[in-house]
């Protein structure tokens, strides 16, 4: 089915999101839609699958002209779409959710098995692997995605929209995503595709269309090198490489000492776990999504006060402390989960820029609110860190993911810092942004500050980490340099030790040299703690880094 859209413009009110659109999907084609933050991609989509009326110009469908009035005549005209934020209800299951809005009845009663039976023949085909009578909060974030594809594919989609559709995957489920998307291009599905992540789009795509604050701006072809697409997505050169400097360490430290963590099920999910982040360094912790990454963050920030062992800022412990106190205790927290634990969609911009910190003496008096002040605050934090705003006091949920993400990070680094711990620091950012977070992370571990950051991103593992840890089902594999090759951290990853990983997988003379092991007594031997050249990381003598 071909999509054509003519010179569509869509207002709210003397905002305009998409000025002038001209768009062409081809059957059997995947057309991505690049561009930053706020430049109109996810509004364009919207228009699209009918949730916005367009304010002006025309939708085609296979050259015939349509009209939307809802989600639901786009539907049945044959467009399907996966929202970044899934659309489903938790506690039905799958069979349920995909139900919904197109219930089979018989004898008067809904036949919950005619939608399995469509729901196996949909798995089978593109190997989804599906239980249609799952509970979907119970399902990985990964099979949730496959719920909403279903979902579209039982209504008999033919423009099948993905809106951020990777954002919230792990690498290998990322992979498993671009496999389905071909086998959908082969059936002649026509899809959009809308992603920050230039090497996705470079692999996917057969057309991709560039936006700029809600203007096309060019086309480009895929084989084009990821610095002209970011270059072309951001109006300037982007660098897509993290400048730093070796790091010079201080005498400030971030100290876990016999870190555990058990489930009210009685469920081991952090396991005696031991590492010190040195200030003046980052630490990367990097895993598979659900091995202790999150629990581990959590417990940093006093979510979890039945674990037990010790955290500490050089003598301050930290555990046993709440949320509140910690925050009091100077550690910077951005959440892997921006929309739920960092922000609250319905407060202002600039109250989203103050929430904890309303008491400072700058924002309030006597229990009255500074106004002036938190203005003030959130215009030079809109400036300083470059949030696309229409106005500071706009709902924090009306703006993008990435601008979300900058008034979290803007917030969490005016602290009076003594450690920042940040969660997929740039999930669902865009290049342009992805380049900002990374400077500002950098800059604090230059003031020497320690660093912790989590990231399922192996490029952003390797960008900004000193050292890198490596988590399996809740236990520390080891901590390695920044050098080490991919194929052994991926081992780790998977569970194995570095010196199981090194010998399963070939390495290079070189790979070698670059990759000194040696053994401190901060974790067990046969998963010992591996630290680079000591010109690299001068640890103290005597020192356990």
């Amino acid at each position: 089915m071909k999509l054509e859209l003519r010179q569509v413009t869509k207002r709210f009110g003397d905002f305009t999101a998409n000025d002038r659109i001209d768009l062409v999907v081809e059957p059997g084609t995947v057309h991505t839609l690049l561009g930053e933050n706020g430049a109109g991609k996810s509004t364009l989509m919207n228009v699209i699958y009918g949730l916005y009326e367009p304010t002006e110009g025309q939708i085609f469908i296979n050259d015939q002209p349509v009209n939307f009035k809802g989600p639901s005549d786009a539907m049945v005209a044959g467009i399907g779409m996966v929202h970044q934020h899934f659309m489903l209800v938790p506690v039905f299951t799958v069979a349920e959710n995909i139900a919904l809005g197109a219930e089979e009845t018989s004898g008067g009663r809904l036949n919950l098995e005619a939608t399995r039976k469509k729901i196996r023949e949909i798995s089978d085909r593109y190997g989804f692997a599906v239980d249609p009578d799952a509970i979907v909060e119970d399902l990985p974030v990964g099979v949730q995605q496959r719920v909403e594809i279903i979902k579209a594919l039982v209504r008999d989609a033919e423009v099948l929209i993905l809106d951020e559709p990777t954002a919230v995957l792990t690498p290998a489920e990322t992979d498993q995503l671009l496999g389905i998307m071909r086998q959908l291009r082969q059936d002649g599905k026509s899809l959009v595709f809308i992603s920050h992540k230039l090497r996705e789009v470079r692999e996917i795509s057969d057309e991709i269309t560039v936006i700029r604050r809600g203007k096309v701006v060019g086309n480009a072809d895929p084989s084009a090198s990821t610095n002209e697409l970011a270059a072309l997505m951001v109006g300037k050169n982007v660098q897509l490489v993290v400048d730093k400097d070796q790091p010079h360490l201080t005498d400030q430290a971030f100290s876990v000492s016999n870190l555990n963590l058990v489930s009210d099920q009685g469920v081991p999910l952090l396991k005696d776990v031991n590492f010190t982040v040195r200030g003046g360094e980052i630490l990367a912790i990097a895993g598979v999504q659900g091995n202790g990454q999150t629990e581990l963050t959590e417990t940093i920030i006093g979510m979890h006060p039945k674990a037990t062992g010790s955290m500490k800022i050089n003598s301050t412990e930290l555990l046993g402390l709440n949320t509140r106190q910690v925050l009091r205790a100077g550690v910077g927290f951005v959440p892997e989960d921006r929309s739920t634990d960092g922000l609250v969609g319905s407060f202002s911009i600039a109250e989203n820029l103050i929430l904890d910190l309303f008491d400072r003496k700058e924002f309030s008096s006597a229990g009255t609110l500074n106004r002036s002040a938190i203005a003030q605050n959130a215009d030079h934090a809109v400036q300083e860190y470059d949030i696309r705003v229409g106005n500071k006091y706009d709902a924090a949920s009306t703006l993008s993911g990435g601008n979300q993400q900058k008034i979290v990070v803007a917030r969490e680094l005016t602290r009076d810092l003594q450690l920042f711990v940040a969660s997929q620091p740039t999930r669902g950012v865009d290049v342009g942004s992805i380049e900002f977070i990374h400077k500002r992370i950098v800059a604090e571990r230059d003031k020497g500050i320690p660093v912790i950051i989590v990231s399922t991103e192996l490029d952003e593992v390797y960008a900004l980490a000193d050292r890198i840890a490596v988590f399996f089902h809740g236990e520390l594999m080891g901590i390695v340099p920044n050098d080490t090759p991919r194929n052994v951290l991926g081992q780790m990853m998977a569970g194995a030790t570095y010196e199981e990983a090194r010998e399963s997988v070939p390495a290079t003379d070189a790979d070698l040299e670059t990759t000194t092991p040696e053994t401190t007594g901060s974790v067990r031997a046969d998963k010992a703690e591996h630290t680079a050249d000591q010109s690299v990381l001068p640890w103290a003598e005597g020192d356990t880094p």
